[in-house]
């Protein structure tokens, strides 16, 4: 951004120490004349003309050293003020000098200013707290792209390598090849628009209205209640209604991901998923609780990381793009509440989603 060039602060600042020192000293010269004035050193005539006194003679001697008083006086602030203020503005010279680092693309530089808090060291000390945020945001976002090019990279790898045997082989079963294909592309695209969904939801985009969260829990049990039985797990819901604000396909995308995951996360035969709703006095709450493995919580705080999948997945089928568990915690996030997850002490996992509730809800 150009802009047109002009003083810089440290001139300021000592421009500023040199005017009040003078004018401090010029207020001082008129008080000791105006002091001498009633003592009797001046005097005036009726018509206001200054007749000469003795004292007179010592206002002539004291004029000149006055006057030269006041050119120290200017010197003496224009010098000092140009030190004082470099000493003052040093903290801003290493702040700077971390912000061009720092736009240079070195974010691991810290500026670590010494000394007891003030003004500028709390503004130092928020620039490397910002920094440290920032350096983790851009090591979570490359490592994220790198996950993601990896997972893309799988499903058409295989597609290429069923191709050259397809084409190796020209009397290979077809049946077999397109069936195949379709299961990796059908990956692949379930993949991508996780990445979209998980992408929209990040930059919050969407346009809040408000939500039951009840019905959207409600919603995502039907939908996912033939999955449910397939595997053999039984699906119950319950719950007041709570209403919170937010976007509705998220927030569904949301309750679909959780019960989804409790599902393909359960036990072999005879699982369970309990999906409640309830309300607190400031937020909405939807809570899925499902039975499966014994976990630790050194594992479970794990597995809202994208591309984080359980150690032991039932069914195979339903193995997904390890983005469930990040989509759910990304939209929470997005709608400015907490996601608790908690290991049961018989197997399985607690997810409590808390949300604000809507204003007169």
């Amino acid at each position: 951004m150009g802009r047109p060039p002009g003083l810089s602060v440290r001139l300021k600042l000592t421009l500023s120490y040199a005017g009040f020192l003078l004018l401090a000293g010029a207020l001082l010269l008129v008080a000791v004349g105006v002091f001498l004035l009633r003592q009797g050193w001046l005097e005036t005539n009726e018509a206001g003309a200054v007749r000469v006194t003795p004292g007179t003679l010592f206002v002539r001697g004291f004029a000149p050293t006055a006057g030269a008083m006041v050119v120290f006086l200017l010197v003496f602030g224009l010098l000092g003020g140009w030190i004082l203020a470099g000493r003052m503005l040093a903290p801003l010279d290493r702040i700077t000098h971390a912000t061009r680092t720092a736009a240079a693309g070195s974010l691991s530089h810290r500026i670590r200013m010494p000394g007891r808090r003030d003004e500028f060291r709390e503004l130092a000390d928020a620039f490397d707290m910002m920094l440290a945020q920032l350096e983790a945001h851009v090591a979570e976002q490359r490592r994220f792209a790198a996950n993601a090019s990896h997972e893309l990279r799988t499903p058409l790898a295989i597609s290429k390598t069923l191709i050259d045997v397809a084409r190796a082989d020209p009397h290979h079963d077809t049946g077999e090849l397109v069936e195949r294909l379709h299961t990796v592309n059908t990956r692949a695209i379930d993949l991508t628009e996780a990445l979209l969904l998980l992408s929209r939801a990040n930059q919050r985009s969407f346009t809040r209205e408000q939500v039951d969260l009840s019905l959207a829990a409600e919603e995502a049990a039907e939908t996912l209640h033939p999955l449910a039985e397939k595997h053999g797990v039984t699906l119950e819901t319950s719950g007041d209604i709570a209403p919170t604000s937010g976007s509705p396909a998220l927030l569904l995308q949301l309750a679909i991901n959780l019960v989804h995951n409790a599902i393909v996360h359960n036990l072999p035969e005879r699982g369970t998923v309990r999906v409640r709703t309830s309300n607190r006095p400031h937020s909405a709450v939807l809570t899925v609780e499902n039975t499966g493995e014994q976990l630790t919580p050194r594992r479970v705080a794990t597995l809202t990381e994208p591309f984080q999948r359980g150690t032991e997945r039932i069914h195979t089928d339903q193995a997904g793009v390890g983005l469930g568990l990040a989509i759910v915690k990304t939209i929470t996030e997005a709608h400015d509440g907490s996601l608790t997850l908690t290991p049961r002490p018989g197997g399985g996992l607690c997810i409590t989603v808390e949300l604000p509730a809507a204003s007169g809800g």
